[in-house]
C-alpha cells in the first residue's frame, strides 16, 4: 500500500438499518479511536439514518457519515430522489456513485454516475466512486476493457485526491463471499493507479483506491496488505461494529 495515502474503510450499510441500529454506531463510535492511527472511518447508512447518525457522530466525528446515492440536481420536480445538497444539510461528509446494485437495479450510466460525482463535489462533499466488471466480463477476459471505460467516463474532469475515491469492487464477488486472489487485486489495483495518474497527474498518485467485494475480518489484513489497496468498501461486515472495527485494525 502506498504508505503516504491514510487508508479508509467505508461501510456501506444498503437497505439495512432502523432506529434500533444506533447501538451498533455507538459502539462504533466507542471503538474508533483504537483504530484512528490505522484508517479513517466512514459509515454510509441509508438516508432515513444519516441525520441522526451525523448528529451522534458530532462530538468525535469518527466515523464520518456518509450516503449511499443522491439525485444529481439540486432541488426540484423529483419525487422520492434526494440531492446532494440535503445530505450535506443532514451531516453528510461523503457520498456513494455508481455502486454496481445502482448501475444494474436502476439502469445508471457511467454519464450519470459522472453528474452525481460532480452533485457531490457541489454540495462540498467527498464522491466515492464504484467500478467493476460482472462475472461473464470477467470470464470472457474483458475486465481491464471494462474498468478503462468506467474510468474514462465516471470520473469527472477535475478530480483530485481530496475529492474523489475510487472503489474497486468486482461484481460477481459482492456478497458471495468470493474475493479474487490477491494477485489479481494488485494486478487491478496496479492498473487503477496507473490510470488515475496518467489522467490526473500527481493527484492520481493520491487518491485512495478501495477494494470492496465480501471483505470480512478473517481476509481483510491480507487485503489491506496488498499494495495500491488503500481501504475498503465493506458491505455485509460494516453492519456489526466489532466485524467494521476488526477490518479497521488490519489495516498496516
Amino acid at each position: 500500500m502506498t504508505e503516504a495515502i491514510r487508508p479508509l474503510i467505508a461501510g456501506n450499510w444498503k437497505m439495512n438499518g432502523l432506529k434500533a441500529s444506533m447501538g451498533e454506531f455507538e459502539a462504533m463510535l466507542a471503538g474508533a479511536g483504537a483504530v484512528a492511527s490505522k484508517a479513517e472511518l466512514l459509515v454510509c447508512p441509508p438516508a432515513t439514518l444519516v441525520a441522526a447518525f451525523a448528529e451522534k457522530a458530532r462530538p468525535t466525528a469518527a466515523p464520518a457519515v456518509g450516503a449511499q446515492d443522491c439525485h444529481p440536481k439540486p432541488s426540484g420536480a423529483h419525487t422520492g430522489d434526494i440531492s446532494a445538497e440535503m445530505l450535506a444539510d443532514a451531516g453528510a461528509k461523503a457520498i456513494i456513485v455508481g455502486h454496481s446494485e445502482r448501475r444494474a437495479d436502476h439502469g445508471e450510466s457511467d454519464l450519470l454516475i459522472r453528474q452525481k460525482a460532480e452533485a457531490v463535489w457541489r454540495a462540498g462533499l467527498v464522491a466515492i466512486v464504484c467500478i467493476g466488471e460482472t462475472e461473464a466480463q470477467r470470464d470472457a477476459g474483458q475486465t481491464l476493457d471494462i474498468l478503462r471505460g468506467q474510468l474514462n467516463l465516471s470520473l469527472p474532469d477535475g478530480s483530485r485526491a481530496g475529492n474523489l475515491v475510487v472503489a474497486y469492487e468486482p461484481i460477481w464477488a459482492i456478497g458471495t463471499g468470493r474475493t479474487p486472489t490477491t494477485a489479481d487485486v494488485e494486478q487491478i489495483h496496479r492498473f487503477i493507479r496507473d490510470f488515475l495518474i496518467a489522467r490526473f497527474s500527481g493527484e492520481g498518485a493520491r487518491m485512495r483506491i478501495l477494494y470492496g467485494g465480501s471483505v470480512k475480518p478473517a481476509n481483510a489484513a491480507e487485503l489491506m496488505a496488498v499494495p495500491n489497496v488503500n481501504g475498503a468498501l465493506v458491505g455485509g461486515a460494516s453492519l456489526k461494529a466489532a466485524d467494521f472495527l476488526a477490518i479497521a485494525a488490519s489495516c498496516p
